[in-house]
């Protein structure tokens, strides 16, 4: 009877042979560390302090989760949804925050980016993490007196690092 039992498992091997998986090779992908955001995180904030800025800086992974989220003492309470929901934006669009804002004032068309996503926050001073040509992530200031401060606060972040310099 055991022998039966073999002999049919056995009949259907030889039946069915096994079939070579198929499969197409995986993607390698780019990612931030956690100790390189820290790195530029700190480096916007201290750029921001050294003008007299007391701000947030945040870091986002190209997927939109905060790695890094640093806040100075000073700085307003609404800093860190702004730093966090520019450094989204800069990721997931892949562009300068302040830019599309200003695409958006030209191109009525496009208005409806700010309603697209609830995490968007579409002002200067978000701009997209690039290393090795690869979106790896995303860096926001909020809180200096204008976005063009918050962005350079940004930029010293992304020099911090060896990141790609914006446009």
């Amino acid at each position: 009877m055991v022998f039966n039992r073999i002999s049919k498992a056995a009949l259907l091997l030889a039946l069915f042979p096994a079939q070579p998986a198929y499969s197409e090779p995986l993607p390698k992908t780019y990612y931030l560390p956690t100790t390189m955001a820290l790195e530029a995180a700190r480096a916007a904030l201290d750029a921001c302090a050294d003008d007299g800025f007391a701000v947030s800086v945040a870091i986002v992974t190209r997927q939109g989760t905060t790695t890094a989220l640093v806040r100075a003492d000073a700085a307003g309470p609404h800093t860190t949804a702004s730093a966090t929901g520019k450094a989204f934006t800069a990721a997931s669009l892949g562009r300068d925050s302040g830019t599309l804002a200003s695409a958006i004032v030209a191109n009525p068309e496009i208005r409806g980016l700010r309603d697209m996503d609830p995490r968007l926050v579409i002002l200067g001073g978000g701009l997209p993490i690039r290393i090795d040509n690869s979106l790896v992530g995303g860096i926001g200031v909020g809180g200096a007196p204008s976005a063009s401060q918050d962005r350079q606060c940004a930029i010293a972040g992304l020099q911090a690092i060896g990141a790609a310099m914006p446009d």
